[in-house]
Formats: structure tokens, C-alpha cells, sequence
């Protein structure tokens, strides 16, 4: 396994937003920086995940794929392949849909707040450092250790309403 990646923020809460071809330039260089490998396979499932506007599924991924590469890739695979990136902050898994999206700040590290749309599967993912610290130190002062907050919020877009 590679090492630790260091939060590269450019602020405490600002992020350095990659999109299309510098965002997998950005994810490239996180997962190498870890120690870690960017194979073909890697970088297909990076791209398949990164053109996405709504979580998606390992099966999702592994059917887009096995297109791009013209062979099955089996979902088992590419749920290797997603537990890698969310360990070193690529992708992010929204828990409720066991589904993932691409991190647009790699290298940053926060505990994200999703809010997903229950009519269209839209995710805006924020970051409030001051309320997910909140809840560590609520979960650490009843005897919680190792505290990685999921919080998930449903509702209904802006554009749906």
C-alpha cells in the first residue's frame, strides 16, 4: 500500500477545482505521489468516473469500461480499483448510493457534506470543516476513536424544485 498523501489545499478552505484533462493530470500525480501505480485500467476507470454528473456505481463503471475496452472488465475489479482511489482522496463514495464520484480537488483532504437530489441523483459535495469537526469531537468526547464522518443530505435541487 503507498504511503499517506499530505493535504495540499491551498487554503483551509479553499481547493484548487480540476476539471476534464487536469483533473486526471492532478489525480495522476496524487496516486503516484502515494506510491502508487496509474496503470491503463486505473486511468480508463478515473476517466469513466470523472466524466460523470451523478455517482455511479462499480457496476456503471465496469460496463463503461468493458465498452472503452472492447473486453469484460468485471465489477470486482473496478471496486479494487475505487477502494484505491477513495484511500488516496480520487474519488469519494456516497454511502447511501454505494456509488462514487471524482474528487475535482485530489489532494485535499476534508470530511465531506453530500447533498443529493432525490429527483435527478444530482451531488453538490461541500466542505464544512467547522460542522464535520463538530461531529468528531461530539463522537470522540462519548469515547469514538477513529471518527470519519458520512453525512448525507437528501432533498431536491434547485433545478428539480
Amino acid at each position: 500500500m503507498g504511503t499517506e498523501l499530505p493535504d495540499i489545499c491551498e487554503t483551509a478552505h479553499g481547493h484548487h477545482e480540476h476539471s476534464g484533462d487536469n483533473l486526471k493530470t492532478a489525480a495522476r500525480a496524487v496516486l503516484v505521489a502515494a506510491g502508487e501505480q496509474w496503470t491503463d485500467m486505473r486511468a480508463d476507470v478515473f476517466a469513466s468516473l470523472a466524466e460523470r454528473t451523478t455517482p455511479a456505481s462499480a457496476y456503471d463503471l465496469a460496463e463503461s469500461v468493458s465498452a472503452l475496452r472492447g473486453k469484460r472488465i468485471a465489477p470486482n475489479s473496478v471496486y479494487r480499483i475505487l477502494d484505491l482511489f477513495v484511500r488516496t482522496n480520487l474519488a469519494r463514495r456516497v454511502e447511501s448510493a454505494n456509488a462514487y464520484i471524482a474528487n475535482s480537488h485530489p489532494g485535499c483532504r476534508h470530511d465531506c457534506i453530500f447533498l443529493i437530489c432525490d429527483a435527478c441523483g444530482q451531488v453538490v459535495h461541500i466542505d464544512d470543516d467547522t460542522l464535520t469537526d463538530a461531529l468528531v469531537k461530539a463522537a470522540r468526547d462519548n469515547g469514538f476513536a477513529d471518527v470519519r464522518p458520512v453525512v448525507e443530505l437528501r432533498g431536491t435541487c434547485a433545478k428539480c424544485s
